[in-house]
């Protein structure tokens, strides 16, 4: 529409036209403008809301569970040699442990062997662990085969049963001797070896016999571990030892010093509570810390304005944070736990919690069961505290929908923009149309009154200025 216009009046059509649809369009453009950005910074800070309001949900969920209460610890008092773990059932208690000796695996050796041995016929290894050995696995070994090749069979058999062979070469004699190693502890669980035809009867071994300089014989004899619970001797056949403590396990690493048993306790997973009860916490300060960001106003200096939240004095916030602080402060009718701070944990003028970890300690040490009580089950703090915030978080909840109709104003608002360069186009046709119609018969005029000018100038008597 624009094109090549004031010729015939000399004006600049263009920009006036521009500046007279800017003054008419552009009021509502700003006013769009500022809804639109209003409105995204509040979708946004909902979002953010939710999310810190979805992660102190999940977080008293796990402080829900009674299972969370229910869980044992077995605890050494010294690791090195022994660590423990107790199921659900297992009644607290203490005990002392002793470890004589570990429960070992067995070892053997043959005998010594020329460097360059090999089987001069077909024969076979049989390979047993224990004189009861039920199930013993013979290895068929080829002709010529040689130490290595022996070696390399028994490995790809003997896997399976928990046992590996290597060769041990003596540099100074150079003989050699095969070593065969098992991963099963326990009395009777010795290795020995049978050979039958090609002269394979030299790797014979018999596990129960010491090996001497290049006999044969076992160089570490399979044994049970040895140890004692409050002075009682027990054995066992595995460093794990299961139910010697009725739903308590132990797991052997080393003997104790002579005189110098070692106490495993038994009790409640306090530890465990604890660590629970601080991530709730943790979650709650910052869901305030969120919260306080979005509903503040933040002074950044003279002569700058301030950072505003995207809440600020929104009331649905002051609902939910107000319904919190109620619960935390409601009596719970526990006996000896009536508020959140006869745990230890209080509230701090910024609305943020505080744990006193020596108080918490001593309430679960001494009150476990209560707190259970005061946090977990129907009418528990945390079931009380998610019935506060699940109307907020949940499908359909009232963040949803405030987004959701926020989300339903974004789009009304594109729906004006269209409109507003719609009628923006409209506005801009009718002034070009208008004033294109001026210029043009401004145009004529001024055609007309040179015309005018001329024929008077060329009448008799007309004196002319030259």
């Amino acid at each position: 529409m624009a094109g090549i216009t004031g010729i015939g009046s000399g004006l600049d059509i263009n920009n006036i036209v521009k500046a007279m649809v800017e003054a008419e369009t552009a009021p509502k453009a700003a006013q769009l403008s500022r809804l639109e950005k209003t409105t995204t910074t509040k979708i946004s800070a909902l979002g953010s809301l939710k999310s810190a309001l979805s992660n102190f949900q999940t977080t008293m969920k796990d402080l829900n569970k009674l299972s969370l209460f229910e869980n044992r610890t077995a605890v050494s008092s010294n690791t090195n040699a022994l660590t423990a773990s107790a199921s659900k059932t297992a009644l607290s208690g203490s005990y002392s442990v002793a470890v004589q000796q570990l429960a070992s695996s067995s070892k053997v050796a043959t005998s010594a062997l020329a460097k360059d041995f090999s089987a001069n016929a077909a024969g076979s290894l049989t390979v047993s662990l224990g004189s009861n050995d039920q199930a013993p696995v013979t290895i068929n070994i080829e002709s010529g085969a040689s130490l290595i090749d022996i070696r390399d069979a028994l490995n790809a058999q003997l896997k399976d049963k928990g046992m590996s062979a290597n060769i041990v070469n003596n540099p100074d004699t150079g003989a050699s001797q095969l070593v065969l190693s098992s991963t099963t502890t326990g009395s009777g669980n010795d290795i020995s070896i049978s050979g039958a035809g090609g002269g394979l009867e030299a790797l014979n071994v018999n596990g129960a016999i010491k090996a001497e300089q290049g006999t044969a014989g076992y160089l570490e004899q399979a044994s049970n571990a040895k140890f004692t619970i409050d002075g009682l001797k027990l054995e066992s056949a595995s460093n794990t030892i299961d139910n010697a403590i009725p739903d308590v396990t132990f797991t052997l690493k080393d003997k104790t010093e002579e005189n110098k048993p070692l106490t495993v306790t038994v009790g409640q997973d306090n530890s465990g509570v604890k660590a629970q009860l601080k991530k709730f916490v943790d979650s709650y300060n910052e869901l305030i810390k969120v919260s306080n960001e979005l509903t503040g106003v933040t002074k950044v200096g003279d002569g700058k304005p301030p950072v505003v939240g995207g809440l600020v004095g929104d009331a649905t916030v002051r609902t939910l944070l107000s319904g919190m602080r109620n619960e935390l402060t409601n009596p719970s009718g526990v006996e000896g736990l009536q508020v959140l701070a006869d745990l230890g944990i209080t509230t701090q003028k910024d609305g943020t919690l505080k744990i006193d970890d020596e108080k918490l300690g001593k309430v679960l040490e001494n009150n476990f069961d209560a707190v259970a009580q005061f946090v977990a089950g129907d009418n528990g703090l945390m079931t009380r505290m998610d019935k506060r915030i699940s109307g907020y978080v949940e499908t359909g909840g009232v963040l949803e929908q405030r987004i959701k109709g926020l989300t339903t104003t974004t789009t009304n608002i594109d729906a004006q923009r269209e409109a507003l360069i719609r009628r923006t186009g409209q506005i801009e046709a009718r002034l070009f149309k208008q004033f294109n119609a001026m210029d043009s018969l401004v145009g004529q005029l001024n055609a007309t009154s040179d015309r005018l000018a001329q024929a008077l100038g060329s009448l008799p008597g007309v004196a002319r200025k030259d």
